[in-house]
């Protein structure tokens, strides 16, 4: 009889000698720290001040960051800093963007080779930056086409939109503006953006055998903007 009444009790027992240990050993009603990760970031380091930086700050992207910075250096300084800054730190990608403007040819084309031998990519534009914004509302074959000619094509096609550059001072890129440039064009149905790029690489593929200072007109911008349209 004895030995019966143990075998019953014995998972009665069992449950209150795990229930004592779990006493003993409460579990944890701490919250685990969220685990944060930091998303990858393009570094910019362009010629221009003000157009460039402005435009690119403007790109809202949910899985990466845009450090651009603009300080009115040369092309091969602007290559310099970018080889610089990027010892400091690590960035998913290194971008230079400038001018041909009235720089020598030797210099554009060093810069341009410095940059590719130092793993940072280019974003450069014969003549100028205000091309690719051109390529956004007017499909321009390439060819010559004088950076001087450039605000006055830019506010052509801006105007009527009721926005405006102001390519002679201040030349800053406005969030109108950028949101204009962003927009779906009238006329195609697309948007102004993916028309840049297109344009853009069909007028650079058609000069890609001469040597960059003797591209006119081109902007091989379309491939940094693609890369930071990968991240929105």
């Amino acid at each position: 009889m004895t030995k019966n009444r143990k075998t019953r009790n014995q998972p009665h027992e069992e449950w209150q000698l795990q229930f004592r240990q779990q006493r003993r050993n409460p579990p944890s009603l701490k919250r685990a720290a969220p685990f944060l990760t930091e998303k990858p970031t393009i570094l910019i380091v362009s010629e221009g001040e003000n157009t460039e930086p402005s435009y690119f700050r403007k790109f809202r992207l949910s899985s990466a960051t845009i450090k651009a910075i603009g300080d009115g250096r040369n092309t091969v300084s602007v290559v310099k800093q970018a080889i610089e800054l990027s010892s400091k730190r690590h960035y998913e990608q290194v971008w230079c963007v400038f001018d041909k403007d009235d720089f020598p040819a030797k210099d554009f084309n060093s810069a341009i080779a410095m940059a590719a031998a130092n793993n940072i990519k280019a974003g450069y534009s014969n003549q100028a930056f205000e091309y690719w914004l051109i390529l956004n509302f007017a499909d321009h074959q390439g060819g010559k086409m004088n950076r001087k000619d450039y605000h006055h094509v830019i506010d052509t096609y801006t105007r009527p939109l009721g926005v405006r550059y102001n390519g002679k001072t201040d030349k800053q890129i406005s969030e109108d503006l950028f949101d204009a440039l962003m927009a779906i064009d009238n006329v195609t149905n697309v948007k102004r953006v993916e028309l840049a790029i297109s344009r853009a690489k069909r007028n650079y593929k058609a000069v890609a055998h001469l040597s960059p200072a003797e591209q006119q007109s081109v902007s091989t911008v379309f491939r940094l903007v693609e890369e930071i349209l990968k991240y929105a």
